[in-house]
């Protein structure tokens, strides 16, 4: 039987780089699903669909595949043969994402490929709605979050390391309106599933974050032998 990691929380509270180093540490699966919706919402942009459209985004469905794929020890987001990996981070991408993911079809498609995952084998998954929705019997689920500023300023940190020119004030705003789409919207909303153990990383390094579910898993391990 396969062991299931889900880490759910708002954009910014360290997700993707905390499900990263524990999938090396344990020797899971990482599965970057928030990575494969940004591949979808690439799709969208290139073909300018209109976000808002809900009949042209489930008309373009079926013309997306997208699979994960290991090259050199690197996860790869694979969109219809292509490698996206340094397109899909853009921030535009981003938000076409957090626009479009309210979609049944956009959903449906994804979930599909990310159950099948763990079916077969020791996965990691991120996201929003991976603990309530993509996978609800997952042995440990985690509710990761920070609190507005600690993800502005992580952001803020992050863009300017990379000479990118950067608004405190308009990254701020940025969270708080993504927070609320992704709590807000009708399908499959951003929450902290029933049986998910709270790990709030404001005044935390990734090391102690880590340390923190690790310790979780362990547990979670123990109490599957007894």
């Amino acid at each position: 039987m396969s062991f299931n990691i889900a880490i759910d929380g708002p954009s910014g509270a360290g997700k993707s780089t905390i499900a990263k180093r524990l999938a090396n540490e344990l020797s899971f699966v990482y599965v970057d699903t928030g990575a494969m919706y940004r591949a979808m919402a690439l799709y969208f942009l290139r073909e300018k669909i209109d976000p808002k459209d809900e009949k042209a985004i489930a008309a373009a469905c079926p013309k997306i595949d997208i699979t994960i794929a290991y090259q050199e020890g690197v996860q790869c987001v694979i969109l219809n043969g292509e490698n996206v990996n340094d397109y899909i981070r853009d921030e535009e991408v981003g938000i076409m994402a957090s626009n479009t993911s309210i979609y049944a079809d956009v959903r449906a498609k994804l979930t599909a490929l990310q159950q099948k995952l763990a079916q077969t084998s020791n996965v990691i998954m991120d996201g929003r709605d991976i603990g309530t929705c993509v996978l609800p019997n997952a042995q440990v689920k985690i509710y990761l979050t920070a609190k507005v500023s600690a993800r502005a300023a992580r952001r803020y940190d992050e863009l300017v390391k990379k000479g990118v020119e950067a608004d405190y004030d308009q990254i701020e705003t940025d969270i708080k309106d993504r927070d609320y789409r992704d709590m807000h919207r009708e399908i499959a909303p951003l929450k902290q599933a029933d049986d998910a153990i709270l790990v709030d990383s404001s005044d935390m390094d990734i090391e102690q974050v880590l340390s923190v579910i690790k310790n979780i898993y362990e547990k979670a391990v123990l109490k599957g032998k007894e």
